[in-house]
């Protein structure tokens, strides 16, 4: 899977920004509101105009438009289609693509699988629970096999707090398929779980890069005293309260 490198990057945003992505790595990209996030994911994915350059492992991608840079966006609002069943909405993209019928099949159905969600196949958005719409929509962003995966605060569009498990879960699906990864967040439990490298954005500037390890004491705190959420509270339907209720 390629690393990403984004060389002298300037727009509404951002004057002259540098920064690099591992190869395979899942990098958090943390800040508050405003920080210039989302816009990151936008340029990389090719959704709004700039200036410099982005490179996939070594290669300028510029010219590309959207949909040949072969990358899974996961939004914040998720942006589920309602009209669909959960295996529709996975295969959407495998379908606006042609492929055949018989694979698209194949293909949603390893899917479902991986995310845990085969007993949903045939149910509809509108019943499935926070952390179920969570999964159907990280699937369809699986569905196209991309090389680079951009997750914009997903956690944003529930209503209660995450689980640590729902966060591993997609940290182990992340690090099954090895893609290069890059999650925005302005929560320090989700960088907490997630991240294996943190790039801290202020005003569309890069405050510091750091190491899980640097940015994290041993106590579990961050830096400003936030703490890990664990499960006490949690009201997602996540698979281990499911497995509880077994």
């Amino acid at each position: 899977m390629p690393g990403v490198e984004l060389k002298n990057i300037g727009n509404y945003v951002f004057s002259n920004l540098n920064m690099g992505v591992f190869d395979g790595e899942l990098l958090v990209v943390l800040g508050p509101n405003g920080a210039g996030k989302t816009t990151l994911l936008n340029i990389i994915a090719g959704l709004i105009d700039y200036e410099g350059t982005v490179l996939f492992d070594g290669i300028p991608i510029d010219e590309i438009p959207t949909s040949e840079r072969q990358i899974g966006y996961l939004f914040q609002n998720l942006a589920l289609f309602s009209h669909l069943d959960v295996a529709s909405n996975v295969g959407y993209s495998l379908r606006v693509n042609g492929e055949e019928k018989e694979e698209i099949i194949q293909k949603v159905n390893e899917l479902l699988k991986l995310m845990k969600i085969e007993h949903l196949k045939q149910k509809y958005p509108k019943t499935l629970s926070g952390g179920e719409k969570q999964r159907v929509a990280l699937a369809r962003a699986l569905a196209s096999s991309p090389k680079i995966l951009l997750l914009d605060e997903p956690f944003n569009s529930l209503d209660a707090g995450i689980c640590r498990c729902l966060r591993r879960e997609i940290c182990q699906i992340q690090r099954r398929l090895g893609i290069t990864t890059i999650f925005v967040t302005h929560n320090l439990a989700d960088a907490r779980e997630m991240g294996d490298r943190f790039v801290i954005l202020k005003s569309g500037k890069i405050q510091q890069v750091v190491s899980k390890e640097m940015f994290f004491d041993d106590a579990g705190d961050a830096g400003n005293g936030y703490r890990v959420q664990d499960c006490l509270n949690c009201t997602i339907d996540c698979n281990c309260k499911r497995d509880e209720r077994l």
